[in-house]
């Protein structure tokens, strides 16, 4: 029998939420496997059941701290066709915009500053004492600064349309239950354009970063794929509400306008013993080939254009970059996501200065159904919610494909690929090289807590073994 070794990251580190991965190496040190692992298990599908259909906006979004936005508005738009809302009024149409706003604002700089500058600045192979948030406040304290007042700005969006800046209640079914004040909006308004700029600053990193390092990332952790979003009628970018596009490496559209309630004849997932986490892939082409990646990547390749000039220059520049083609470098998420960013701001900017948000037409109904779907751009990407209602009002069946469960293939080929390039061969294994496997998978901005729950502090724990088990070695990083 060969020996194999066995190397572990758990949890993987400067992501939401807990997993691990796990490396498999032969005698002569070279990877055979790789794998991202979701280790806790995610039951919001079936704990809901029985309960009353106008709770599910409110208590779905527990299954996450960071992005409990995206979740309210994904399952509030489900309920909205339950209670037979298909249009709602302006007022509540554009709140919940400028809820989901503050949303991607709030998420993208939280991303961004707090979990990825830290590569970005110091580099892969940086000392971990420096290579963290805190190390970024020290070296690049008005950089730090920003961080924290983009995300603050955020919150303080969600606050004033959600009533809390997590787990709100403002969007109910068939609208919302709060406009904006006047002093609201003034206060918001006289930060918006240092958020613009700062906005602006921070797409210029990524974007330097990226056209810098061109060479050096185009291979890292990349690959060509499906991609997938919500396009707008005329092919814009719309984060809030949409039909479906799915285009493949090439840019030719496999499916377009896709009514989202339909996206079961398009869109199954398959299971593996290995991960909590599901394994979505798009029909027509199959398990093998036919997984894609959401997100900022793919809404920036999937979208004709950006409704906001900003962003939609800054969208020109990075499709130019791939010839006008779809861009499938897995680190040009960062770039993709200051556009978004960006294209937030601006939007923010739009809504904040429109006067249907001080209406008082807050909530409509019509004829009642029992079954609907919700689907929302959340920050990590496209978002699916999926419910039955009895006539007694209550949830029969829920079925929840959040957006890192849509890029769990992708993350699996990226750790593949990294782990491949880096580790393969290398006699000893430094918490740099380990590092390069976590960049990867930070680049999706996975929100593993969306599918795992745990408790506590969890360190950074990897172990290496040989073939029959036995441990060889073992490090621990607090």
């Amino acid at each position: 029998m060969s020996e194999s070794k066995r190397v572990i990251i758990e949890p993987v580190t400067r992501v939401e939420g807990h997993g691990k991965v796990s490396i498999l190496l032969d005698e002569n040190n070279k990877v055979t496997q790789a794998r991202l692992h979701i280790v806790e298990f995610r039951g919001f599908e079936r704990f809901i059941q029985g309960r009353p259909y106008w709770e599910v906006p409110v208590l779905v979004q527990r299954l996450c701290g960071i992005c409990p936005v995206s979740h309210h508005l994904a399952a509030a738009k489900a309920m909205d066709r339950i209670v037979g809302a298909d249009k709602l009024t302006p007022t509540a149409e554009k709140m919940r915009r400028l809820m989901h706003y503050g949303q991607m604002f709030q998420s993208h700089a939280l991303h961004f500053f707090h979990l990825v500058s830290p590569d970005l600045l110091f580099g892969f192979d940086a000392d971990p004492k420096i290579r963290n948030v805190i190390g970024v406040a020290i070296k690049f304290p008005d950089l730090a600064v920003q961080g924290v007042m983009m995300r603050k700005f955020g919150q303080e969006i969600i606050k004033a349309t959600a009533g809390k800046k997590i787990h709100g209640t403002g969007a109910i079914p068939g609208g919302i239950n709060k406009n904006l004040s006047i002093a609201e909006r003034d206060s918001f308004l006289k930060d918006i354009k240092q958020m613009l700029e700062w906005s602006r600053g921070a797409l210029k990193i990524a974007k330097d970063y990226t056209v810098e390092n061109l060479q050096k990332i185009a291979s890292f952790g990349s690959f060509d794929s499906n991609h997938l979003s919500l396009i707008r009628k005329d092919g814009a970018m719309d984060l809030y509400h949409g039909n479906l596009r799915a285009i493949d490496s090439q840019g030719k559209k496999i499916f377009d306008q896709v009514d989202y309630s339909d996206y079961t004849d398009y869109i199954t997932e398959e299971v593996k013993s290995w991960s909590y986490m599901k394994f979505p892939f798009i029909k027509s082409i199959g398990a093998e080939k036919g997984w894609y990646r959401v997100g900022p990547l793919a809404r920036v390749n999937t979208c004709d254009f950006i409704d906001t000039p900003e962003a939609e220059a800054a969208r020109k520049e990075f499709m130019a970059v791939t010839n006008g083609k779809p861009n499938n470098i897995t680190m040009a998420y960062h770039w993709a996501r200051m556009i978004e960013i960006l294209h937030s701001a601006e939007k923010i900017n739009e809504l904040l200065n429109d006067k249907d948000l001080q209406g008082t037409d807050l909530v409509v109904k019509g004829k009642r159904r029992n079954e609907a779907v919700g689907l929302i751009e959340a920050p990590r990407g496209t978002l699916f919610h999926h419910y039955k209602v009895n006539d007694d009002d209550q949830i029969t069946m829920a079925n929840l494909i959040v957006s890192t469960t849509h890029n769990n293939e992708p993350m699996n080929r990226a750790v593949a690929k990294v782990a491949d390039e880096y580790i393969s061969g290398v006699p000893k294994i430094t918490e740099g090289l380990l590092n390069r496997v976590e960049v990867a998978i930070r680049a999706y901005d996975p929100c593993l807590s969306c599918a795992t729950h745990a408790m506590g502090k969890m360190p950074l724990k990897i172990t290496l073994y040989d073939y029959q088990g036995n441990e060889i070695t073992s490090r621990t990083k607090e």
